[in-house]
């Protein structure tokens, strides 16, 4: 099993970022598709970001593209995502999943990941 640990979360100001981090200590990064999800308060898990085992970006959220960059370093066995400008509506809890389906690159939903994180909290004040 899998264990994926990110660091990277904290309280900003409105305008601010941050860069959450996560990686895997079985396996790497680069075998599995790997992609965040957030929960904000009182709402459901929903999908931020994909980055496949091939390398392809998928952003889900129509609210940070532009402000959101997801990416991987293979040396480092790390992917990230860059979080700019960010708003209080994107406090949340974040956290990364690691999925072994190499079929399809569309995985948008927590069914569709086999490992994940403990989770990370993302507090936007304004």
């Amino acid at each position: 099993q899998a264990q994926l640990v990110e660091s990277g979360g904290g309280l900003v100001q409105a305008g601010g970022s941050l860069t959450l981090s996560c990686t895997t200590s079985v396996g790497t990064v680069s075998s599995y598709t790997m992609g965040w999800f957030r929960r904000p308060p009182g709402k459901e898990r929903e999908i931020v970001a994909v980055i496949t085992w091939r390398g392809g970006k998928i952003y889900f959220q129509r609210i940070v593209k532009g402000r959101f960059t997801i990416s991987r370093d293979d040396a480092k066995n790390t992917v990230y995502l860059q979080m700019n400008d960010l708003r209080p509506d994107d406090t949340a809890v974040y956290y990364c999943a690691a999925s072994e389906n190499h079929s399809n690159d569309y995985l948008a939903t927590p069914d569709d990941y086999d490992h994940w994180g403990q989770g990370t909290q993302v507090t936007v004040s304004s």
